[in-house]
């Protein structure tokens, strides 16, 4: 073959190109994001405090944030494991999620000022921004999976298991937030909410699960029979 031979790019090339552009991007924004995270704890003793209690705080939310933002990702990367292809409406929803990401360590930022003045306020702004985190998860997997048929393999039951999870995670954040904004008796019945979706997604999973083993059991070739009988 001679050099420089223009060789066309199929389909599926093309798909995978797109695919990995996205992870890689994926990846990227969010060990920025965890990195940076860290570079917000600047806090300093006051008079008649000890270095221990003044940090105490800080590093509790970094290592809190730092658990969610893995989880966040944790949840995107299963995602996008099980999709065949992106389309264009995916990989707008995947930057909306990674622009939420990367105001993380601003949002920590606020949490912390939060705290040396009205907490209330940093926990409001923390809860809503995590709120909306799972809640562009639960909307990018939601499409995916009923609307564009991305993760055909995926079996029905445990689609709408990881949907309700993300919604669960997407309530519980929401209820802080509402308490947070002295809303309680709002707070609560969301939280109601929110366990009753988290109940459903368990049941759902573990109906997969049984249905998967179910269907391993009558895959496998039964002990004793001879395939040449």
């Amino acid at each position: 073959m001679e050099s420089g031979t223009s060789m066309p790019v199929k389909g599926h090339h093309v798909h995978q190109r797109h695919f990995d552009r996205l992870v890689m991007l994926s990846d990227g924004v969010f060990a920025i994001a965890m990195t940076l995270s860290a570079v917000e704890l600047k806090t300093e003793a006051q008079p008649g405090e000890s270095l221990l209690h003044a940090w105490i705080g800080p590093l509790l939310t970094y290592f809190v944030s730092f658990a969610i933002i893995s989880s966040v990702w944790v949840r995107h990367r299963r995602t996008l494991a099980h999709l065949r292809y992106v389309d264009m409406p995916m990989t707008l929803i995947s930057l909306l999620l990674l622009s939420l990401v990367a105001l993380m360590p601003v949002v920590i930022r606020v949490l912390l000022s939060g705290a040396m003045g009205s907490g209330s306020i940093g926990m409001l702004v923390y809860s809503i921004a995590l709120m909306a985190n799972y809640a562009c998860l639960a909307a990018g997997w939601g499409y995916a999976a009923f609307i564009a048929q991305l993760a055909p393999d995926v079996p029905r039951s445990r689609a709408w298991g990881w949907l309700l999870q993300e919604l669960f995670v997407a309530m519980v954040f929401g209820a802080v937030a509402l308490y947070s904004a002295q809303l309680k008796l709002a707070a609560v019945l969301v939280m109601l909410v929110g366990v009753g979706l988290r109940i459903a997604s368990v049941r759902l999973e573990r109906s997969a699960k049984v249905g998967s083993a179910s269907a391993d059991e009558a895959n496998a070739p039964h002990e004793g029979v001879n395939p040449g009988q």
